[in-house]
């Protein structure tokens, strides 16, 4: 039987923009911050799993650490590379490959939003020169058909960024920390509609690490070790309808999340209505209400209903992304999903101060979705 791995490490470097700084110096401070956090050195580490999409390649993170012979994968997974190099690492624990992994992400990404090469993907030109290659039309046309055959609204999308500035005014690591009204986000420049410019994430720099070990041990190295319950990184099917998919199929497939999710929730045992506090991909507000549903949180249509009534806030009974998500700290790609397990922790070590969810939580979750459509989900446990 596979061993259980704990999470006796977290660091982050805080998101934004950093202009004296590199995307792979990021990475560096947020992993000594993490090393620091499980009280080991980088010496005692046997394997390591990163990314980056824009700030070079993350096995250059030895260069800063100390070349000391470790194998390191770098991971390259879309939005994704940061769930994907964490169920890496849990992989690399539970086979007894090492004792001590280390999964960690950076990036410095340029301003404005990202549009990749068709060619890229697997793609014609002719998919790019319509602009389907820039994300924030694709997922503009997603949510409009969402909205339309759910009865999803305008408010819904507005709440949904609302409440994300409200968190992330919480949170001295968020990049945005002003709340704004409601009028502010609904009023705001359209980008792609039904998409205003304040329901979008921005590409942003930043870095964040964790550090991992068998359960058994944990508690040697950290007061409040967090349990690994599933780690799960799954594609999509034919038929489902994700980025740079050039047609919707005659006959549609389940989202990589879905697949992803129901996997997580078999490995560790327990269902939606167990989790106490969750990180959801929000790239935009109407992924985030997709990914409610499609991760099993609420049935599809739900979601406008559980916005308006309060019950996705810090206090309310399913608190999604406590520490404001992608809308209040921008996506550094390869240290997005970290972060998200990172906030998880804290609310699960119940160290998160203002933003703290009432209770003691016992479970967290964590959805990251990313290009050509990739899903990783966590479970963890305090």
């Amino acid at each position: 039987m596979a061993q259980d791995v704990a999470i006796i490490g977290i660091g982050l470097h805080p998101f934004g923009r950093h202009d004296t700084l590199t995307g792979r110096a990021q990475g560096a401070i947020a992993l000594r911050a993490a090393l620091k956090d499980a009280g080991i050195g980088w010496e005692s580490v046997g394997i390591a799993y990163g990314g980056s999409h824009d700030a070079g390649n993350a096995d250059a993170l030895c260069n800063d650490l100390g070349l000391t012979g470790l194998p390191f994968i770098n991971v390259a997974n879309g939005c994704a590379t940061g769930g994907s190099a964490l169920a890496s690492a849990v992989a690399a624990i539970r086979s007894g490959s090492a004792e001590f992994a280390v999964a960690v992400g950076f990036d410095k990404h340029p301003r404005g939003a990202f549009n990749p090469h068709p060619r890229d993907w697997g793609l014609p030109d002719w998919y790019g020169e319509t602009g389907l290659m820039l994300t924030t039309q694709f997922f503009a046309l997603k949510t409009r058909r969402y909205m339309h055959e759910h009865g999803i609204t305008e408010d819904a999308l507005v709440r949904v960024a609302q409440r994300a500035f409200r968190n992330g005014a919480l949170n001295p690591q968020a990049w945005r920390r002003r709340e704004m009204s409601y009028a502010e986000i609904a009023e705001s420049m359209p980008v792609n509609l039904p998409l205003r410019q304040y329901m979008f994430c921005n590409p942003a720099e930043g870095g964040a690490a964790l550090v991992l070990c068998p359960a058994e041990v944990a508690k040697r190295y950290h007061p409040k070790p967090i349990i690994v319950k599933a780690a799960i990184v799954r594609t999509r099917h034919h038929g489902s309808f994700e980025v740079f998919s050039p047609a919707l199929a005659a006959q549609q497939a389940p989202a990589p999340t879905v697949t992803a999710s129901r996997a997580a929730f078999e490995q560790a045992g327990v269902g939606p209505r167990d989790i106490d506090v969750l990180q959801l991909q929000d790239t935009d507000s109407g992924s985030e209400i997709i990914h409610m549903a499609e991760n099993g949180f609420c049935e599809h249509g739900e979601q406008e209903r559980l916005l308006r009534d309060g019950e996705t806030e810090i206090g309310g009974r399913l608190p999604i992304n406590t520490d404001g998500g992608c809308l209040a700290n921008g996506e550094p790609i390869g240290a997005s999903g970290l972060r998200q397990v990172i906030e998880i922790c804290t609310q699960l070590r119940q160290e998160a101060g203002a933003r703290q969810v009432p209770g003691i939580p016992r479970l967290g979750y964590t959805h990251v979705y990313g290009a050509p459509g990739v899903s990783g989900v966590t479970i963890l446990q305090r």
